[in-house]
């Protein structure tokens, strides 16, 4: 009877520590990302490409802990 719910809140706290993870590694993307392009306004479009990538990978991270979860 415990085990079961057990098993259920572990998933819960995994899935919001990705989500908190994911959360900071988008936000250092954006942060370095405009730091980056304010020191070289210049690269404007090759530094916005890649923090893109960068925060699509981190957004990932949620995805897979909610599809391993459920």
């Amino acid at each position: 009877m415990l085990t079961p719910m057990l098993a259920e809140m572990s998933g819960s706290i995994h899935v919001a520590l990705a989500g908190l993870g994911s959360a900071l590694g988008v936000g250092l993307v954006g942060m370095k990302a405009a730091e980056a392009v304010g020191r070289n306004p210049g690269a404007f479009g090759k530094v916005l490409a890649l923090a893109l990538i960068g925060m699509a990978f981190a957004e990932a991270i949620v995805f897979y802990a909610i599809f391993l979860v459920k």
